[in-house]
């Protein structure tokens, strides 16, 4: 997994350090979104061609060891009446 987390860059030139596919203008989240949606990883590689198919499981490791580090804690309303 660390060879694809490689493929993961931050740039602070290049849409203001967000993370991004190799040092190209194409952000992790935008990725993501793509697959959200729905569309296929296929379709994805169509509208990118410079694209390969282990940037988009790159974006999905990345994803994942992210929500892995959260920690969500509950909020607790006690009724006052």
């Amino acid at each position: 997994m660390k060879d694809l987390l490689d493929r993961i860059t931050v740039n602070p030139a290049i849409f203001g350090g967000k993370p991004i596919i190799r040092g190209r203008r194409l952000a992790v989240e935008h990725v993501l979104g793509m697959l959200a949606a729905g569309d296929e990883k296929q379709e994805i590689l169509a509208a990118y061609p410079w694209l390969e198919p282990d940037d988009i499981r790159a974006c999905l490791v990345y994803a994942h060891r992210l929500a892995g580090h959260e920690h969500v804690e509950p909020l607790i309303v006690q009724d006052v009446a």
